[in-house]
């Protein structure tokens, strides 16, 4: 979705405190493993860069990232459940592209749970490229743990992971 084809009603705004009991409740309803209200607050304090799609002074989805060397990493990236499926999530990632090439960014990396396979085909449908595999890197159900897939995005021609 292109912010020509966004609905008139769609505004991106920064995701701050006053935001925190909507993007929380989301959280909790889109994963297994939310993030706290600490995580929220430690990324909006270190100045990480924070973004919410709202309508209507509704949160529909929003994503955090931080700022490397020529770099930029995704760190959650969440649209809620109620409005998956409707291009909110490209939209979100557009929106990170355009912020991560303002910084002159090369590329953008994330990781992301290898059983969370809508995603990964999202990523690779937005040109994101697999480079490894981060063994028990997230929570799982009760001791088991989770691997991550570590793709990125090059955002030049001669980007290499």
């Amino acid at each position: 979705m292109s912010e020509a084809l966004a609905p008139p009603s769609l505004q991106l705004e920064p995701l701050l405190a006053p935001w925190l009991e909507q993007v929380l409740q989301i959280e909790v309803q889109a994963y297994q493993h939310p993030w706290t209200r600490a995580h929220f607050l430690d990324a909006l304090s270190s100045g990480y860069q924070a973004q919410m799609l709202v309508s209507e002074s509704r949160v529909l989805g929003y994503f955090v990232a931080m700022q490397g060397v020529g770099e930029a990493h995704l760190l959650n990236i969440t649209v809620s459940p109620q409005h998956q499926g409707q291009g909110y999530a490209r939209y979100l990632l557009e929106l990170l592209n355009h912020w991560a090439r303002s910084l002159q960014a090369q590329r953008v990396w994330l990781e992301v749970r290898v059983s969370n396979t809508r995603a990964i085909r999202l990523y690779e449908a937005f040109g994101y490229q697999r480079v490894n595999v981060r063994k028990a890197y997230y929570p799982g159900v009760g001791p088991q743990r989770e691997d991550a897939l570590v793709m990125f995005l090059p955002l030049d021609d001669g980007a290499n992971p």
